[in-house]
């Protein structure tokens, strides 16, 4: 049986209006990453919190991480929220 490797990079998480935003990426198996974000609102028990991930797969951690800090970016500038 082969066992997946987990991986997880959080750099920085940068703020955007009122949300803060933490790109995420994972290795599911040798040379695949795959990307999530953490879009954060609000502050302690009054905080929400949405996770996205991704199907697009990477061949590099520093991919993954750009395309989830991307995708998260354009949440939150994106009209249609």
């Amino acid at each position: 049986m082969n066992q997946v490797v987990q991986q997880q990079k959080n750099p920085s998480s940068f703020e955007l209006g009122k949300y803060l935003i933490s790109p995420l990426a994972r290795m599911t198996e040798p040379g695949v990453y795959r990307a999530s974000v953490s879009i954060r609102s609000g502050r302690g028990r009054a905080s929400h919190d949405r996770v996205f991930r991704f199907l697009p797969q990477f061949s590099s951690l520093e991919s993954a991480c750009s395309y989830a800090a991307e995708q998260g970016r354009a949440w939150v500038v994106s009209p249609a929220r």
